[in-house]
């Protein structure tokens, strides 16, 4: 059985940029039942290319993500302890403390370009190249 997969929002931005690492990022998004993305990123998404680009291209990237053949982790109790918890424990911002707890929950890989990540020992982690 193929090994889950979460798609931090750097991966996501990479894909979209054609960054190095978009290849590993279609790699896992061809096994579409274990693929996966934490809720925050659509909104990452959007707020990101809105800012760097203009809004018209902020609104596009976040219908081309929903497009994605992508599972979504939402929001819940048992994930919001989770985050509090690595949020509490680790210095990273918010959505990444999300992320990583999202990650966590399914027991994913997460894939990712932030070196936050990297002080998460008891996060299973890809680091995009």
């Amino acid at each position: 059985m193929p090994t889950l997969i979460l798609l931090d929002t750097s991966a996501l931005l990479t894909l979209r940029d054609d960054e190095p690492g978009a290849d590993r990022v279609e790699q896992a998004l061809a096994q579409p039942n274990h693929c996966y993305a934490c809720f925050l990123s659509r909104m990452e998404v959007l707020d990101r290319v809105w800012k760097d680009e203009h809004e018209r291209a902020g609104r596009l990237a976040y219908e081309q993500l929903k497009a994605l053949p992508l599972q979504w982790v939402e929001a819940s109790e048992p994930l919001l302890e989770r985050a509090a918890t690595i949020k509490a424990c680790h210095s990273l911002s918010l959505a990444d403390a999300w992320i990583a707890a999202a990650a966590q929950q399914i027991g994913a890989t997460l894939l990712h370009k932030d070196p936050e990540f990297q002080a998460i020992s008891d996060l299973h982690q890809e680091w995009l190249s």
